[in-house]
C-alpha cells in the first residue's frame, strides 16, 4: 500500500491550469484594496483554477505570476509538525518527549512549570507556552546573534526560565513560542538546522522545488512579491525587517509558490488515505486529529464543512507583511490555498473570498 501511495504522489501536480480565474480574484483585490492576490485549486493531483492578480511592490508595475512565492507565514507549523511525526516514527523523538529530555543542560535551570511539557502538547498549542514572546527575549531574537540554531536555543533557553502561562495539558494557547521550542527539539535530535531538514526531508520529496525561508524577493530586486506593512500599505524590501527573526522559524517562515502549497497540501489529503513513502496513514492521522475539547491538532485546525464531504483541515498565516490560507478536504482530494502580499483584516477576508470562489468551480 505504502509503494502505490508513493507512486501516486509522485505523478501529482499537473501545473498547467484548466481554468484563469485572475478576472475574479481582481475584483476581490480591488474590493479590498490590496496590492495583489493569488488563489489556486488543486484535485486529484491536477491544478483545476488558478489566477494572479495586481503587482509585486506598490508603486511598481511588475505583476504578480501564478508562478510568483509567497510568504506562508503559520501554514509552516504544520510542516514542521509533519516533519515530528516523520521522526517519530523513525524512533528519533516521541510524542511524550519531554524539554528535558532533549536538552538535559536545561534541566536544572528550567522552571519546573516547563518540566511536564512534551513535543505533543507544543504542536497542539496545549503546553502552556506563552502567546506572545517576553519582550526582552524579543528584542534579543531581531538581534539575530548567531546561527538561526544558536538563536533559537538560545531563545527557548530563556522561555524555559519563566513560568508557563498555563498549565501544561490543560487548554489551549496559539503560540509561536511553542513552535520554536518544537523545532528546536527536531533539530537537536536531528541533528541539523531545522530549515535544512525541512528542505532535505520535506520539501525535496514532495517536489517543493521553490520552497525557501523568509522574505521571498532577492534583496534590491522585485522578482518576486514584496511585503506590505501597515494601514498605509507601505511596501517592506527584503531583507532582516522583511520577517520574523528566525529565533520563531519553526512557527513561521516558509515562502513558496501557490503551486507548491497546493502539492504540500495534497499529500496531507493522500497521506490521511493511504500514507506515504516517508510518512505512514498513521502518522497522517495523528497529525489530524485534534486533542478532546479542541479543534487544533497539529498545525492544522479540523472543521467539518459539507462541501469537502466532512473534515476539513485549515490554517492561515502572516508575518504581518504577507497573508496565505490552506484548506483541504481529504475526503475529495481536493486543496484550496490563496495569498496576498499584505497583513490585516482585508487581507484575510480576500483570500477566503478567493477561495470560496474556487471550491464553487471545484467541487460544484
Amino acid at each position: 500500500m505504502r509503494a502505490a501511495a508513493f507512486f501516486l504522489w509522485g505523478v501529482l501536480a499537473t501545473v498547467h491550469a484548466q481554468v484563469d480565474c485572475s478576472p475574479e480574484l481582481e475584483a476581490i483585490r480591488a474590493k479590498h484594496q490590496l496590492p495583489s492576490l493569488a488563489a489556486l485549486a488543486m484535485r486529484g493531483g491536477e491544478v483545476r483554477v488558478a489566477g494572479a492578480a495586481g503587482v509585486r511592490r506598490l508603486g511598481s508595475p511588475e505583476p504578480v505570476t501564478r508562478n510568483d512565492k509567497w510568504h506562508v507565514g503559520s501554514c509552516t507549523k504544520s510542516m514542521t509538525a509533519t516533519l515530528a511525526a516523520m521522526f517519530v516514527e523513525q524512533g528519533k523523538i516521541r510524542w511524550d518527549t519531554k524539554i528535558g529530555d532533549v536538552f538535559p543542560e536545561l534541566r536544572e535551570t528550567m522552571e519546573p512549570s516547563w518540566q511536564p511539557v512534551t513535543l505533543e502538547m507544543l504542536l497542539t498549542q496545549r503546553s502552556g507556552a506563552p502567546g506572545e514572546p517576553p519582550a526582552n527575549l524579543w528584542r534579543n531574537a531581531w538581534g539575530r546573534t548567531g546561527s538561526p540554531v544558536e538563536q533559537r536555543m538560545n531563545f527557548v533557553s530563556g522561555l524555559v526560565l519563566r513560568r508557563t502561562q498555563e498549565p501544561p495539558g490543560t487548554k489551549f494557547l496559539y503560540s509561536n513560542q511553542g513552535y520554536a521550542i518544537a523545532g528546536a527539539m527536531l533539530e537537536r535530535v536531528g541533528g541539523k538546522p531545522w530549515e535544512e531538514l525541512l528542505r532535505t526531508l520535506l520539501f525535496e520529496p514532495c517536489n517543493m522545488t521553490s520552497a525557501g525561508f523568509g522574505a521571498p524577493a532577492s534583496p534590491g530586486k522585485i522578482d518576486q512579491p514584496w511585503g506590505h506593512l501597515g494601514a498605509e500599505i507601505k511596501p517592506v524590501p527584503s531583507g532582516p525587517a522583511a520577517d520574523n527573526p528566525p529565533a520563531i522559524g519553526p512557527a513561521g517562515a516558509v515562502h513558496c509558490t501557490l503551486t507548491d502549497l497546493a502539492r504540500y497540501g495534497a499529500l496531507h489529503a493522500l497521506g490521511e488515505r493511504h500514507g506515504t513513502m516517508f510518512l505512514q496513514r498513521a502518522g497522517f492521522l495523528k497529525l489530524h486529529t485534534p486533542p478532546d475539547g479542541q479543534d487544533y491538532a497539529a498545525g492544522w485546525f479540523v472543521v467539518p464543512r459539507g462541501w469537502a464531504g466532512g473534515k476539513a483541515l485549515t490554517h492561515n498565516g502572516s508575518n504581518t507583511m504577507f497573508f496565505a490560507v490552506i484548506w483541504i478536504a481529504p475526503a475529495k482530494d481536493a486543496v484550496f490555498v490563496a495569498a496576498t502580499n499584505c497583513g490585516g483584516a482585508a487581507a484575510q477576508m480576500a483570500t477566503e473570498e478567493a477561495v470560496s470562489a474556487l471550491i464553487g468551480k471545484v467541487l460544484k
